[in-house]
């Protein structure tokens, strides 16, 4: 049985200042990886793109438009908004202010298709 792996933020963050980074599971038996998004610019995110495994998207800090397939949703801090396997997808800043969410790939390992 393998132990326990704790990993520091220095080891996944991209920004010291603000969660903002991306952890791939695999290294560690995780069957799963998350990405830290964070962006202060309204109208901010990822264009669209899918994945070949479902996503979740749990937004810690201020709103967000998500294109979800062809439904537009607008969530806010303390939702969640999961993106089924295969289905475009992508999000953007609605402001006012930061927007913060935690992106679960149900996935060891990232894997993206851009579309735009």
């Amino acid at each position: 049985m393998a132990g326990p792996h704790l990993i520091n933020r220095d080891q996944w963050a991209e920004r010291p200042d603000v969660w903002q980074g991306e952890f791939e599971g695999a290294a560690y038996g995780a069957g799963v990886s998350v990405m830290f998004y964070t962006t202060d610019r309204i109208g901010g995110g990822p264009k669209l793109h899918r994945h070949p495994y479902p996503e979740t998207f749990i937004v810690r800090t201020g709103r967000a438009l998500f294109t979800v397939g062809d439904q537009t949703i607008e969530a806010e801090a303390g939702q969640i908004v999961v993106a089924p396997a295969n289905v475009p997808h992508k999000f953007a800043n609605l402001g006012p202010g930061r927007l913060e969410t935690t992106d679960l790939h149900a996935s060891d390992a990232f894997s993206t298709e851009w579309l735009e």
